[in-house]
C-alpha cells in the first residue's frame, strides 16, 4: 500500500505531505487500511474537509482518481468495512480516549486535533441561554432604535406615483400582512402630509404586528443569547443591525452600572477596515444619546491581532489559560474563518462573554478546513422553538408564528437570516442574478436573459471579447493611475483603485490571475497609463498594485492586504497600505512579505471586499473549483456594475455544482436536539 501511495505522490495525484503522513502512520501500524485512510484524511484536509467519511459509497473516487484506479487501492486494502476494521487499530481511538492520532466518530475518521476543534465549537454553541429578566426595557429600546423613519419615507413619497404608494409603503415599512390595512385611510394621510411627522398617524393604521423587520428580529435574538449568528447577503444591513444591537447592549449595561467592553474583529485587514468604516457610519445615525454612541467602538482589528500572534510559534498569546478581556465580541465575515481558527478564538473567550457572528452563509467557505458558518446556519431553516418565538414576539411586536417549529436543535434559537436587501431592488440585475444563482437556477446565466438590466452584462469568451475585456480593464484602472499623476492624497488613490477589480476563478491560464495580470499590465503600458518599461527591467514601478500573500505580524501586514506603489518625497518607491485602524502606512518594497501584482485576483481573495465595478472571468472549461458558491461570491462583490466573461454552459454547470464539505459539526450540534 505504501509503495502504491508513493507512486501516486510521484504522479502528483496526492500531495507529498499526504504520503509522508501515511508513511509516519505506517511506521506505527503497518495496516494497509489504516495506511490508506491516513493518506486520505490528510488529502481531504487539503480540500477543506474536516474528516473522512468511511461509508462504502464514499470510496468510489479516492484522491479524485477514476473508479478503476480507486478499485486498485481498495483491492490492496483488502476490506470494505473500514469503520469496523479501524476500531481495532491501536492508533485509532474513540471520542472518550485521549492521546490517539485518530478519532473515530459517527462513521468519520478525524485527526485527533480536528475532532477536538469541532467539539470545542459545538460546546460553545450549545451553551444554554437564560431568558433576560428585563424584556420590557429591551422592547422599549428596540422600538426606539428601530423606529420607522417617517422623515425618509416622506422625502421619497413625492417621487412615487399615487397608484404606487401601497407597494412603496409595503416595502418601506416591511409590511407582511397588507390585507388588514385600511389603504384608503393610509392614502388620505399620505396625501395630506406636509412633513415627515404627519406620517406618524400611520402607526395606528399599520401596527407592528402587520410588519416584520428582520433586522429588529436579529437584534432581539442576539440580545437574548450568549451566542448568536446574523447572516445575510449583500445590502441586508448586517453591520447596521449589529450597531443598533450594540447600542442596546451598551444601554442595558450602563443601566446595570457596567458598560460592556466590546471588540470588533474580522479575518483579514481589508475586512476589518470595511467593518470599521461601516460601524462608524451606522453609529452616527443611531437614535440614542451621544454617550452611548461613544461607548461603541468604531475600530475593528484582525482576529490574529486580537489573539496576539507569537512570532515563530503556532499558538496565540490569548488562549484558554490566558483569556481575552472583553464582554462582547463581534466577528464579521465569519464565513471566511476555518475550523482551527474558530476553535482557538472560542478557546480564548471568557466564560461570560457574548459572541456575535456576522456573515453570508452562502459565500465561499474558508480556504482551510471547515465550513463553520455554513454548518451552523444550516439549522436556521428549522425555525424557532415555541418559547423563543413567544419571547421574540414580545421583544419586537411582530407575529412570528409561521417561523416557529415544535422541535429542532437548540442553536436554531440563536440564528437569524436577514432576508431583505436594501441595496438591490427588483430592478437590480446584480440582486436578481445573485438570488437566482444562490437558488441553483441557471435562467439568468446568459447575455439575453440579463439584457433588460442596466447593471449586469454577460459576455461570451472569444478573442474579440478578450480584447474588449482588456480595454474594460484599462478604462477601469485609469482613474487611480490618473490620480497618481495628479498627486492626489494617498487615501484617495487607494479608494480609486478599489473602485474596479478583475476577479478570476483560477490562478493559471489566459483567463486566470497570472495571465490577466500580465495582459492588463501590457495593455496599460500600451495606453500610456504606465511607463513603457513598467514591469520589464524591474518588478517595481509607480502604480504597481500588490496583494500580500503571507502574514507578517511584525509589519502588521496580512494575507489579502492590498497596497499601491508610489514615490516618496525623495523619489524612492514605497508601497502604501490602509491599515485596519484607518491609518496609511508605507513600506519599502524590499521589506514586504510575499506578494503578487493584483490587477486581477481570485474570487477567494476578494471575500471581505466590494468594488463599484466588478468584472468576473470564468475559464472556458469546467473545473472542480467552479461552484455555485464561487459564482455567487463573485457576483456579490459588485456594488453598482457587474460584467461576467464566460461560456454560458460553463457558468450554468458551475451554478448547479454546490460545494459539499465533510464535517461532523452539524451532528455534534444536533446531539442536543430538543
Amino acid at each position: 500500500m505504501l509503495n502504491q501511495l508513493a507512486t501516486l505522490a510521484r504522479q502528483n495525484q496526492l500531495r507529498p505531505i499526504d504520503y509522508q503522513f501515511a508513511r509516519f502512520i505506517h511506521s506505527l501500524d503497518p495496516d494497509p487500511v489504516l495506511t490508506l485512510c491516513s493518506a486520505l484524511v490528510s488529502y481531504e484536509l487539503g480540500r477543506g474537509n474536516v474528516c473522512l467519511p468511511l461509508a462504502p459509497e464514499s470510496q468510489k473516487n479516492l484522491f479524485g482518481l477514476a473508479s478503476e484506479q480507486s478499485s486498485v487501492l481498495l483491492d490492496m486494502a483488502g476490506t470494505v468495512q473500514w469503520e469496523a476494521h479501524l476500531e481495532s487499530r491501536p492508533p485509532v481511538g474513540s471520542s472518550t480516549e485521549k492521546g490517539k492520532p485518530f478519532i473515530l466518530d459517527q462513521g468519520h475518521l478525524y485527526l485527533n486535533r480536528y475532532w477536538r476543534y469541532e467539539k470545542k465549537v459545538a460546546d460553545i454553541i450549545n451553551q444554554p441561554a437564560e431568558a433576560p429578566d428585563d424584556l420590557d426595557s429591551i422592547r422599549k429600546t428596540l422600538d426606539r432604535l428601530f423606529a420607522r423613519n417617517y422623515e425618509f419615507i416622506f422625502s421619497k413619497l413625492a417621487g412615487v406615483a399615487t397608484d404606487q404608494w401601497q407597494p412603496f409603503l409595503v416595502n418601506s415599512l416591511d409590511i407582511e400582512q397588507p390585507d388588514p390595512v385600511d389603504w384608503s385611510q393610509v392614502e388620505k394621510i399620505c396625501s395630506k402630509a406636509k412633513k415627515g411627522t404627519d406620517l406618524e398617524a400611520l402607526e395606528k393604521l399599520i401596527p407592528h404586528q402587520y410588519c416584520l423587520n428582520w433586522q429588529k428580529v436579529a437584534a432581539a435574538v442576539a440580545a437574548s443569547r450568549p451566542f448568536s449568528v446574523i447572516s445575510g447577503g449583500p445590502g441586508t444591513g448586517k453591520t447596521t443591525t449589529v450597531t443598533r444591537l450594540l447600542a442596546l447592549l451598551v444601554e442595558t449595561g450602563i443601566n446595570r452600572q457596567k458598560c460592556p467592553d466590546i471588540r470588533l474583529v474580522a479575518p483579514t485587514g481589508k475586512a476589518a477596515a470595511r467593518l470599521t468604516e461601516s460601524i462608524g457610519q451606522a453609529r452616527s445615525q443611531l437614535n440614542c444619546d451621544d454617550s452611548i454612541k461613544q461607548a461603541i467602538p468604531a475600530q475593528a482589528s484582525t482576529i490574529h491581532r486580537l489573539l496576539g500572534v507569537l512570532p515563530g510559534k503556532p499558538g496565540f498569546r490569548h488562549n484558554r489559560d490566558n483569556q481575552l478581556h472583553l464582554d462582547i465580541l463581534v466577528v464579521d465575515e465569519a464565513s471566511m474563518i476555518d475550523l482551527p481558527l474558530m476553535a482557538r478564538l472560542l478557546d480564548a473567550l471568557p466564560d461570560k462573554a457574548r459572541l456575535i457572528l456576522l456573515g453570508d452563509r452562502d459565500q465561499l467557505a474558508s480556504v482551510e478546513a471547515g465550513s463553520v458558518l455554513g454548518d451552523i446556519c444550516g439549522f436556521a431553516d428549522e425555525g424557532y422553538s415555541q418559547g423563543q418565538t413567544a419571547q421574540l414576539e414580545q421583544l419586537t411586536g411582530f407575529n412570528l408564528q409561521q417561523y416557529s417549529k415544535s422541535s429542532g436543535a437548540p442553536v436554531r434559537d440563536s440564528l437569524c437570516l436577514l432576508r431583505k436587501s436594501y441595496r438591490f431592488d427588483a430592478r437590480s440585475g446584480i440582486g436578481q442574478l445573485a438570488r437566482a444563482v444562490n437558488q441553483g437556477q441557471t435562467r439568468l446565466c446568459n447575455s439575453d436573459a440579463v439584457s433588460t438590466y442596466e447593471d449586469v452584462r454577460i459576455h461570451s469568451l472569444s478573442s474579440d471579447n478578450y480584447q474588449k475585456l482588456l480595454k474594460l480593464a484599462v478604462n477601469g484602472y485609469q482613474a487611480y493611475l490618473e490620480a497618481i499623476t495628479k498627486g492626489v492624497k494617498e487615501r484617495e488613490i487607494l479608494k480609486a483603485f478599489n473602485g474596479f477589480r478583475l476577479l478570476c476563478a483560477l490562478r493559471e491560464g489566459p483567463f486566470g490571475v497570472d495571465g490577466l495580470n500580465q495582459a492588463v499590465l501590457k495593455s496599460l503600458r500600451k495606453a500610456q497609463l504606465l511607463p513603457s518599461d513598467a514591469g520589464q527591467d524591474s518588478n517595481w514601478y509607480i502604480g504597481r498594485p500588490v496583494m500580500i500573500t503571507r502574514n507578517d505580524h511584525g509589519a502588521g501586514l496580512y494575507n489579502g492586504d492590498i497596497g499601491i506603489t508610489l514615490p516618496d518625497d525623495e523619489g524612492r518607491l514605497r508601497v502604501i497600505f490602509e491599515m485596519p485602524d484607518g491609518q496609511i502606512r508605507s513600506f519599502l518594497p524590499s521589506r514586504l512579505p510575499e506578494h503578487n501584482t493584483v490587477f486581477a485576483m481570485t474570487v477567494h481573495k476578494s471575500q471581505g471586499s466590494e468594488f463599484n465595478h466588478t468584472v468576473m472571468i470564468l475559464p472556458d472549461k469546467m473545473n472542480p473549483v467552479l461552484t455555485r458558491e464561487l459564482v455567487y461570491t463573485g457576483i456579490t462583490r459588485a456594488r453598482e456594475q457587474l460584467d461576467i466573461y464566460t461560456r454560458e454552459e460553463v457558468m450554468a454547470q458551475a451554478v448547479r455544482q454546490k460545494t459539499q464539505r465533510f464535517s461532523g459539526l452539524p451532528h455534534k450540534i444536533r446531539a442536543m436536539e430538543t
